[in-house]
């Protein structure tokens, strides 16, 4: 592998293979594949991402691994709240909803007690890291 396109296709490989199980980084988290339609380009993407569940609530975490900016997905939920998701062998429509800050400080200690490398993104980055809120769309 030479980048992150090609980690990317590996664990989504590796996902589709074993119902939703993957290994290295990922091995004991929920994972799921989020399809998003590209905001500017309308293009589909894929992106493998940790999930948690907080309270009934499925959350996913814009960290970017600590980056100084939101990843693209984030930036297409923002201009296309509408996705499908893969879990598990499950695939479905679902609307996506940034938390407000608020919010996001609320249930942000949930997180990081299931996910705590998200506590060491946080660290690296100034900006705060963005917390979208996933509900199936035949319940939205």
């Amino acid at each position: 592998m030479t980048g992150p396109a090609d980690f990317n296709t590996a664990v989504v490989e590796e996902f589709r293979a074993n119902r939703g199980v993957v290994g290295g980084p990922f091995e004991g988290r929920t994972v799921l594949l989020l399809h998003t339609t590209g905001a500017r380009s309308g293009a589909p993407r894929l992106s493998p991402l940790v999930y948690v569940s907080v309270a009934g609530r499925m959350l996913i975490m814009a960290a970017y691994a600590g980056a100084a900016r939101d990843p693209a997905w984030a930036h297409n939920l923002r201009g296309r709240p509408r996705a499908r998701i893969e879990v598990g062998a499950d695939s479905y429509d679902v609307t996506a909803r940034e938390l407000s800050r608020d919010e996001r400080d609320e249930v942000y200690p949930d997180v990081v007690a299931q996910a705590p490398n998200f506590a060491g993104y946080q660290a690296r980055t100034d900006r705060v890291i963005p917390i979208f809120e996933l509900t199936r769309a035949d319940q939205a």
